[in-house]
């Protein structure tokens, strides 16, 4: 048995049903969609799913992919929400069923109960026969119907899935373009992924603030800046007028350059050593960008002063940013 083409020919199957539904969708659906998005975009009301079996899990993922993108969204099984879960459901809402056959049990019994008007009932449908009851109920239905599945048996859910699936992902880009969602407005629902933290941290949540670093002033000795930067090990020494303003900075690297020399005096002021008008970084840009700034040059930088209005607030350390997940990669 040929297994390569075995695998190879499910691909171009499930490829080829998308094809085809695709070229199936009319403008008038299109419109019905967009108006029943602006809808519930005004009434504050949420996109419901539901189905059973496998439809129920493609239902499950949908749901889940309105909610990432700032529509509420949720689940309900159609036997549970006869048993008390319609309590969930408001007449402000939109739902989407998902049916291979147009004519599940579960959901026939469900649809008389719901308290969404046929106007925001859309159908995802695999069957559009007459014989198929629940395209009755719903004002917009897609033609979700596939030749035959993948299965060898032609019985298992797969290209009826996959085509449920992308229907599905097709209406919230839609959505998403209905909207105009930013990446910035994705990253609020994903504050913890990377994007989010791409998008949302920055530098002031994750810098050591000036109370945590080593500070001295720049008429200070080489020894108060060895022992300084002892008893706050964060990298880098701050180096202050009066007013707190950053004067230049010291690292282990200016240290070891300056011994390396032949110069050991130990009360060599810290101004003829400092670095002086360092590279530095405003508490309120990304986090990410600052990691930019840290890698991308010459000469890389491990820790970079924070500093507004002319005041040193603290450092930003590489080491802290790598900790986060933060990544050129």
């Amino acid at each position: 048995m040929d297994y390569l083409n075995i695998t190879k020919e499910v691909l171009k199957l499930e490829a080829n049903c998308l094809l085809t539904a695709a070229d199936k969708i009319t403008q008038k659906q299109v419109d019905l969609l967009t108006e029943i998005f602006l809808n519930l975009q005004t009434s504050g009301g949420s996109l419901v799913f539901s189905g059973i079996g496998k439809s129920g899990l493609i239902a499950r993922k949908l749901s889940s992919t309105f909610s990432s993108l700032g529509l509420p969204s949720f689940f309900i099984h159609p036997v549970e929400a006869l048993h008390g879960d319609l309590g969930r459901v408001s007449k402000h809402d939109a739902c989407v069923i998902i049916s291979k056959s147009g004519n599940t049990a579960e959901l026939l019994k469900l649809l008389p109960f719901l308290p969404i008007e046929s106007r925001n009932l859309i159908g995802l449908l695999g069957s559009q026969d007459k014989a198929a009851k629940l395209k009755d109920y719903c004002d917009l239905v897609f033609d979700c119907s596939v030749a035959k599945e993948a299965c060898l048996n032609n019985l298992a859910p797969t290209t009826s899935t996959t085509l449920a699936l992308a229907m599905g992902d097709a209406m919230a880009v839609l959505y998403e373009s209905i909207v105009g969602l930013s990446k910035e407005g994705f990253a609020v629902n994903h504050p913890a992924g990377m994007l989010g933290k791409t998008l949302l941290i920055k530098v002031q949540d994750l810098f050591c603030k000036k109370e945590d670093c080593p500070l001295v002033t720049a008429q200070a000795p080489l020894q108060d800046v060895i022992i300084a930067m002892t008893q706050k090990n964060v990298g880098g020494c701050a180096i202050l007028d009066s007013e707190d303003a950053l004067l230049g900075i010291m690292v282990e690297g200016d240290i070891r350059r300056f011994f390396s020399t032949g110069n050991n005096d130990l009360k060599t002021p810290v101004k003829d050593i400092m670095t002086v008008a360092p590279v530095s970084i405003a508490p309120d840009i990304l986090a990410y960008e600052a990691l930019s700034l840290m890698e991308c040059r010459e000469n890389q930088i491990d820790v970079l002063p924070v500093v507004a209005n002319n005041k040193f607030l603290g450092f930003l350390r590489l080491h802290d940013l790598i900790r986060e997940g933060f990544s050129l990669k």
